[in-house]
């Protein structure tokens, strides 16, 4: 059975029939503008311009492979779907209603895909190769090839910034707090990106510039804010954060997070979320306009010089409060660096130049991505000896 990635990729690359085009009660639809793939939750593709009769609507458009997965995604219970003008399925089992009770329409399209890319598909889907298309690719040109890698980095660039592009539009186009934010996001790595989200959307960037002088005070509203300054301590250090906090947090009149949204098991000690944020704190502290300074780098060496940082003394003999360690530096390593540039200075500076129409910070991120070195994995090793 085909999946609803594919549904996807018919829609985008406008890869179906769509002459004659009817709802499934009937109706003539004339498809004015496809939309924008929506990569995160919500509808599938945004801001869509579709003629359905004799009126114009513009709105969202979501795809399933039946119509009833509406139903097992309980979208019918999400307002979040209420401005879906459009449903597009492979095949229709039962009629849709939005949260607000509205009929949805919808149109089929098991009819309307070429034989040839339906073939394709299940060619792909169903083999048992690592590469799916490697028995392919004899026959495609070099040129062909140097297109495809070119759309697939662009694509990846674009992908890996919506969420810089969605905390953006939250912070009205601060870029400043957006890129605290952004970069915080992967000090938490995936198993704690999202308690640092939290954590700084709930310290904003320009209380961090107030106290840019003092480590100390930077590292207390850090750790404050993110609940770890509620216990009792025996080490005098956090003692000392812990009084600094209660003083920062009346006069910036905040809120500490949860602490219970932090996870430690099944993690190294060095991406303790403890450790992270000591070296995120020290960064701020060096970096006292870390956006500017980032997007100002001419090159590689001045990017990774920005994030060659370690935690602050205390960290260096301990992994948590009040428990001693083996005494060791803990700084960000080459290869952290070189993911943390990848993951989130390049598709920013790539973002940055596609939002401004300012194609030097685009062409600045491609080159720093080309002279990055290449990851090292059995996938990427397959796909050299393929000479791809």
């Amino acid at each position: 059975m085909i999946k609803e990635d594919f549904l996807h990729y018919l829609w985008k690359l406008k890869k179906f029939d769509f002459s004659n085009l009817l709802t499934t009660d009937g109706e003539e639809v004339r498809i004015l503008d496809f939309g924008k793939h929506n990569f995160d939750s919500g509808p599938d593709f945004f801001n869509a311009k579709i003629k359905i009769g004799d009126t114009v609507w513009a709105g969202n458009v979501e795809i399933h492979v039946f119509s009833s997965d509406w139903l097992k995604h309980k979208h019918q219970n999400d307002i979040a779907y209420n401005n879906v003008i459009l449903h597009v399925v492979y095949e229709e089992d039962v009629k849709i209603k939005s949260q607000a009770g509205l009929n949805i329409p919808a149109i089929e399209l098991k009819s309307r895909i070429a034989k040839k890319d339906l073939k394709n598909y299940k060619l792909l889907r169903f083999n048992q190769n690592k590469i799916a298309c490697e028995n392919l690719l004899q026959n495609v040109s070099s040129l062909s090839k140097i297109n495809a890698i070119e759309k697939a980095l662009t694509d990846r660039l674009i992908s890996k910034s919506k969420k810089l592009e969605r905390i953006l539009a939250e912070k009205r186009g601060d870029w400043d707090e957006a890129f605290y934010i952004f970069l915080a996001r992967y000090f938490g790595m995936k198993t704690n990106s999202d308690a640092f989200e939290m954590l700084t959307k709930s310290l904003p960037y320009k209380f961090i510039l107030k106290e840019k002088d003092d480590i100390k005070k930077i590292e207390a509203l850090l750790f404050g804010q993110a609940g770890f300054l509620n216990e009792k301590f025996s080490d005098s250090y956090p003692l000392e954060l812990k009084n600094e906090y209660e003083h920062l947090k009346n006069k910036y009149n905040l809120k500490p997070i949860p602490v219970s949204i932090w996870k430690f098991s099944k993690l190294r000690p060095l991406n303790f979320p403890t450790i992270r944020i000591s070296q995120l704190a020290k960064i701020l502290f060096v970096q006292n306009h870390l956006f500017r300074n980032v997007f100002e780098c001419p090159d590689l060496k001045c990017l990774k010089e920005i994030f060659k940082t370690s935690t602050t003394d205390y960290w260096k003999n301990h992994f948590v409060f009040d428990e001693i360690s083996i005494n060791k530096q803990k700084n960000l390593g080459k290869t952290a660096i070189e993911v943390l540039i990848i993951n989130t200075i390049i598709p920013a500076l790539f973002y940055f130049g596609e939002l401004n129409n300012e194609q030097e910070y685009k062409d600045k991120a491609l080159d720093f991505l080309l002279k990055l070195p290449k990851e090292k994995n059995s996938i990427i090793k397959i796909w050299e000896i393929l000479d791809f």
